[in-house]
């Protein structure tokens, strides 16, 4: 009978989360190597060395690979002959070692997790809780999966009951260009068959703590009728252009995982989650012996991959920036900027709609004329940083704030991740403004480019409080133009076809 110890199981945790936070699985990072090498699109390209560079910037400095660090979720298997040795409740252990983990001083995670999520929204400070399945074995170890989730790419999971006779393909095909680039592929998708609705996306979730392995499957060749549909999903996702940050590409999973269990004769119920380029997740084995520490990789698995920005990339200074000078801006140009910005999210969006519904307007110090604004949630600085890693959160999630903001404050210009929905892309467009994108998975990289951060308004908000950012050639990606045009339509459709036109030769 093994003996596991409290400190045993808390200093576990704590370590795999941290570790997780730095290090990206090695598989992962073959698997973009592999698709960078192969991609043909240059502006999906440039995203996936941007991710690959900033997944070895984050595993030598030991800094969060994204600034959403991400809400933990834990696998844990307890052997049915497990003795504790323990004054606190498995869960409470669980919860320590996340509350250890996310305020580590020399590696501060971002705390994301709020209470009350139908009233206050008020953040609980750690982390915590976290959100765990058990399963009692056979045997006399623990054995735990630890993921950090981003919220990006969990906002994009889909869950549907289809009919028996209806085709788990199709669904799928139809339904990844309705998730649009929030979840920032190229990740990979699970996907949990089964059981009932709330079991398929358990399964969609715990499959995908597997290894990226679907090349390996490609070589040797299915053994099984979801090996099969693995293959067959893989192929048809990747057919349809979306490419990395939805910029198009050849590549817009890097892998398809299915997890299926029994179901109800008249059922089918199907649950498909996204896991996004920061990829996170660790396991480890208590026997009793002590804590299971995980093992730092080598740097040496990691790619030398280099980006240039080229002699021609246009370089713009924020603080004498007006509308006249961006009407030249081309879509799908790199644009680098320096100067200073505002930030702000959702919460920040909420307060500042109230206000000015009443009447009592910004907040001294939070002035948007002729200013950008970046949506982004940072991670506190350690040490010598201006600010921690600070990359984009998705922007359609304040497309319901844009309209105001463009009327109301003298915005001109957003920055963010994914695309904008229809009636915003309007709304850019009648006000002449512009919507930059910077990518989703290389926050510690954003991050080098800002030189000073101070908080200017809502301090209480944490994270989500407006910053005021001093940047210094941060690299974007014109999104959409001051006439509306959006590369997160025209890239997609155009490697659409050029993927149609390769497989159409190939037959």
């Amino acid at each position: 009978m093994s003996v596991i110890k409290q400190d045993d199981l808390i200093d576990s945790v704590a370590d795999a989360l941290q570790f997780i936070s730095f290090f990206h699985p090695k598989d992962f990072v073959d698997a973009m190597h592999q698709a960078y090498l192969r991609e043909e699109s240059q502006a999906a390209k440039d995203a996936m060395a941007q991710i690959l560079i900033n997944s070895r910037l984050c595993a030598e400095g030991r800094r969060p690979i994204c600034q959403d660090t991400g809400i933990v979720t834990i696998f844990v298997k307890v052997g049915m002959d497990v003795s504790w040795d323990a004054e606190m409740s498995v869960t409470d252990m669980i919860n320590e070692g996340v509350r250890r983990a996310y305020k580590n001083p020399d590696n501060i995670l971002r705390a994301s997790i709020l209470n009350d999520p139908l009233g206050a929204r008020s953040n609980t400070g750690d982390n915590t809780p976290a959100v765990i399945h058990y399963e009692v074995v056979e045997g006399d170890k623990v054995e735990i999966d630890v993921a950090a989730k981003g919220g990006g790419s969990e906002n994009k999971s889909k869950m549907v009951m289809l009919n028996p006779s209806d085709s788990l393909v199709d669904w799928v095909l139809k339904t990844v260009p309705t998730m649009g680039a929030g979840w920032c592929p190229p990740g990979m998708l699970g996907i949990g068959v089964g059981g009932t609705a709330e079991k398929s996306a358990v399964l969609a979730k715990e499959v995908l703590m597997e290894a990226v392995d679907i090349h390996d499957l490609i070589a040797r060749g299915p053994n099984s009728r979801l090996e099969e549909l693995r293959l067959e999903i893989f192929e048809g996702v990747n057919q349809l252009g979306i490419g990395a940050q939805g910029l198009g590409g050849l590549t817009t999973v890097l892998d398809v995982k299915i997890k299926d269990y029994p179901t109800h004769a008249a059922s089918k119920p199907v649950t498909m989650i996204p896991n996004c380029a920061a990829t996170r997740h660790a396991h480890f084995v208590l026997d009793g012996s002590g804590a299971a520490l995980q093992i730092p990789p080598s740097l040496d698995d990691w790619p030398e991959v280099s980006w240039d920005v080229g002699p021609t990339t246009r370089k713009v200074n924020l603080d004498d920036l007006d509308k006249a000078s961006m009407q030249e801006w081309q879509p799908g140009e790199t644009i680098l900027l320096s100067g200073k910005m505002l930030t702000g999210r959702d919460a920040a969006h909420k307060r500042i709609q109230s206000l000015l519904e009443s009447g009592e307007g910004l907040p001294e110090g939070v002035d948007f004329t002729n200013r950008f604004i970046y949506y982004v949630g940072p991670v506190d600085a350690v040490r010598d940083e201006a600010v921690g890693p600070a990359g984009p959160t998705t922007a359609t999630r304040m497309d319901k704030f844009t309209d105001m903001m463009l009327e109301q404050t003298g915005l001109i210009g957003m920055i963010g991740k994914a695309e904008r929905g229809p009636a915003t892309i309007e709304s850019i467009a009648q006000h002449k403004a512009v919507y930059l994108m910077a990518v989703g998975g290389a926050a510690y990289l954003v991050s080098k480019a800002i030189v000073n951060a101070k908080i200017v308004a809502f301090p209480e908000l944490g994270m989500e409080a407006i910053h005021e950012f001093e940047i210094v050639d941060m690299p974007v990606t014109v999104a959409v133009d001051t006439k509306g045009e959006s590369v997160h339509t025209t890239g997609p459709a155009k490697w659409k076809s050029i993927i149609a036109e390769k497989v159409e030769v190939v037959n």
